[in-house]
């Protein structure tokens, strides 16, 4: 790698991870209420947690692995994971999720460990929760919740933190609750000020209030995500007046994708062995082997069960994805159930404009820990797919050239003389095309070179063919 230590620590983003890492949650110093049916606005208190799952359907295998995902979610959030239960249902229960009887294991399982919250791994109904939390005595929380903490935490710039809170205020919308008789508290007639005749009447209830403000509070964030999201649309449509082509880096969370975008072109993006490490999308530059040039963009890790708050809010975000001419699918090769990870990514595509249909490529990471049969089961499997370690760099230059393939073709050959006045048009066929050959002659410079059709026609418009100079 790099001699300069510095160079090697701006790479793997040290310093992003070690801000990250100054401020972490400790367990047992949280001052959150004791009752939990006394907290109106409850902070997530992740500390010592128990998972319950419910399995309906696949393997048992399946099911542990998701159970096991849950628990690197909790980690990633900063709790401590007690206990883990899977229940064997044909569907939740529509009152307490895993049915009452088992709710009541549950509550031993939580006396006995210990535990401050359980995290059931599925997104439950307002219903579900008020009851199971009824029945256990802690507080307990969804998959969904679990999610939005981690971006909560982990968003660092103002278009990311604005799209978290939009997702955490969609979710929280349906599920206010508080001090049982004070969201009856109601605001009318002389309450309200003592305006008198007309103004009398049962008002806004506490509740009603609170809705009405984070409703208020969604439109004012949907207005600026808007906004914000317009510079990142003009430099889009920039990159895409020039035609320079564009890959966009997508796939299951942790599965290395900010580790590749920083192989290939040395970009520094923050990388952490945790799920969701990065949010932000980064955009940088690189080239083919043969010397193209094209852009290259980092998104947002997607994940078994998404949630529908997070893929709308992150909408201006996932539309890199669906602009690209090309997608770079990352799947981890040492995970348990990497076709599960593709499967995932390839449904969360179905949800995006346009990117079902683009052409894509297979990366399978980390090689240098996993197994070999599962390495050629997934290659079999997946027709353009390249086996890679980002960690090494092994399988980079295979990649390369299969981006090189893969990349809209440069159909317009040219053999033209350019005058040394626009020697602009040379500089952009270096750059955005293949440039054949260049020779240097008293009336100019003789260009051979493949380019895209906007170069082509003004390179057509100033040029004079080979053949006709004298």
């Amino acid at each position: 790698m790099h001699e300069n230590p510095a160079i090697e620590e701006y790479e793997t983003g040290e310093m992003d991870l070690e801000e990250r890492q100054a401020l972490r949650r400790v367990a047992g110093l949280s001052t959150e209420l004791q009752d939990i049916s006394e907290v109106e606005y409850r902070q997530l208190r992740l500390e010592r947690v128990v998972l319950v799952g419910v399995w309906t359907s696949g393997t048992v295998e399946d099911a542990e692995n998701s159970l096991q995902e849950l628990k690197l979610l909790a980690e990633t959030a900063g709790s401590q994971v007690l206990e883990g239960l899977i229940q064997r249902r044909k569907f939740a229960d529509p009152s307490t999720y895993i049915g009452s009887g088992k709710a009541l294991e549950l509550r031993d399982v939580v006396e006995s460990t210990g535990a401050d919250t359980v995290i059931c791994d599925g997104e439950l109904s307002p219903g579900q929760l008020r009851q199971l939390e009824d029945i256990v005595k802690v507080k307990v929380i969804d998959r969904t919740a679990l999610i939005l903490d981690i971006f909560a935490q982990h968003a660092k710039s103002r278009e990311g933190k604005a799209q978290v809170e939009l997702a955490q205020l969609q979710y929280l919308l349906p599920r206010l609750r508080g001090w049982g008789g004070n969201l009856s508290r109601q605001v009318g007639g002389r309450a309200a000020g003592g305006i008198g005749i007309g103004g009398r009447g049962p008002g806004e209830t506490k509740i009603e209030l609170d809705r009405r403000r984070i409703r208020e509070r969604m439109s004012k964030l949907r207005r600026q995500i808007k906004g914000m999201s317009t510079s990142r649309d003009t430099m889009r449509q920039r990159r895409q007046q020039r035609e320079v082509p564009a890959v966009a880096i997508a796939g299951y969370t942790n599965a290395g994708k900010s580790s590749l975008l920083n192989r290939i072109t040395g970009a520094g993006v923050l990388v952490e062995d945790a799920l969701f490490a990065t949010l932000d999308p980064t955009v940088r530059r690189s080239r083919t082997p043969e010397g193209r040039l094209f852009t290259i963009a980092d998104t947002v890790g997607f994940v078994r069960h998404l949630p529908t708050q997070l893929v709308e809010a992150f909408r201006s975000t996932l539309e890199e994805v669906g602009d690209a001419d090309l997608i770079l699918h990352v799947v981890d090769g040492s995970h348990p159930d990497p076709e599960g990870q593709l499967a995932a990514v390839r449904e969360v595509f179905g949800t995006i404009e346009g990117a079902s249909d683009l052409p894509e490529i297979v990366v399978i990471n980390k090689a240098d820990a996993a197994d070999q049969e599962v390495l050629d089961r997934l290659t079999r499997r997946e027709r353009d797919s390249v086996v890679v370690s980002a960690r090494t760099g092994a399988g980079i230059p295979e990649l390369l050239a299969l981006i090189e393939r893969s990349l809209p073709r440069l159909d317009h050959e040219v053999a033209l003389l350019v005058p040394y006045d626009r020697g602009d048009l040379i500089s952009r066929a270096h750059k955005e095309g293949e440039v054949l050959s260049v020779d240097h002659v008293e009336e100019g410079t003789i260009l051979h070179a493949r380019v895209l059709p906007s170069l082509y026609q003004e390179l057509m418009r100033v040029g004079k063919p080979v053949e006709r100079v004298s």
